[in-house]
């Protein structure tokens, strides 16, 4: 079952940054790719999705991030929730993982 991806508007700022930037073509690359897995399957195993327990959406949803990439300094993240309707991912974020 494919979801229908939803952007927030930072989310989509993101997406324009990373379009407009052409130093940035490959992470752009990265970011559609796994979008694309987002879309086809949250569980994938290399977007390695999570919950956050600390973080709630808007209106209470479950928080998750997936990776974009791994092992990288400041590895790109999608961070996303459920909803608002059945079979909907809503991506509020795409942006470099915070560092520690």
């Amino acid at each position: 079952m494919a979801f229908d991806l939803l952007f927030t508007p930072e989310a989509e700022a993101a997406l324009d940054l990373l379009r407009s930037d052409g130093h940035l073509e490959k992470k752009l690359r990265k970011v559609q790719r796994a979008l694309g897995r987002l879309q086809q399957d949250p569980r994938y195993p290399g977007l390695s999705s999570h919950k956050y327990s600390s973080l709630s959406g808007v209106n209470g949803e479950e928080v998750w991030d997936s990776y974009v990439e791994n092992n990288t300094p400041s590895a790109w993240r999608i961070y996303w929730h459920y909803g608002p309707g059945r079979n909907v991912i809503t991506v509020f974020a795409i942006t470099p993982h915070p560092k520690d």
